[in-house]
């Protein structure tokens, strides 16, 4: 390991992978045996999505495949056809809000896995914080990417998203 050139969470849990392969342990997905609670395709809770905002999470998932492609974040916020923020360092939450002040009320939040994502040791998530913060931010929809996002206790999930108002989507290429 003291091989490794980028030296972050994914280079360093990578390369503890690969030393235990050299020694015959296999490491399963974390999602193995969560597969229920993956994220399916399409409206999975709160209100009926607009046009408009399918519209807007489409265009934001192809942003936020390539930001995440890029390392940069896995999260951007929509309003209108216009990026209005875009996950770095401060995490998912911090550009909710940030989003979300910005977008005044028509916020569509995308969440995606990077192109090459380790699921053996992270799996981009979303949970009644989630919800909890977009509420607080104005936000409309979710967007989360469909059999590559986990909902921590799913139906309590749903539950908040539709005592919010904040539609959750699963969207997929």
């Amino acid at each position: 390991m003291g091989g490794l050139k980028t030296r972050n969470a994914e280079t360093i849990f990578g390369g503890i992978a690969n030393e235990l392969a050299r020694i015959g342990v296999t490491l399963l997905p974390a999602t193995t045996f969560l597969e229920d609670s993956l994220a399916g395709k399409g409206w999975l809770a709160g209100p009926k999505p607009k046009r408009r905002a399918i519209d807007d999470a489409e265009y934001g998932y192809r942003v936020a495949k390539e930001v995440s492609r890029l390392d940069i974040g896995q999260t951007v916020v929509i309003r209108h056809g216009t990026v209005v923020a875009v996950e770095a360092f401060e995490g998912t939450n911090e550009a909710i809000r940030r989003g979300g002040a910005l977008a005044k009320g028509e916020a569509v939040v995308v969440k995606v896995s990077k192109p090459n994502q380790d699921f053996r040791f992270d799996v981009p998530v979303i949970g009644c914080q989630t919800i909890e913060v977009a509420a607080e931010a104005g936000v409309k929809m979710l967007a989360i990417e469909a059999a590559r996002t986990l909902l921590l206790d799913s139906a309590a999930v749903k539950a908040a998203a539709g005592r919010s108002q904040i539609t959750i989507y699963g969207i997929d290429e």
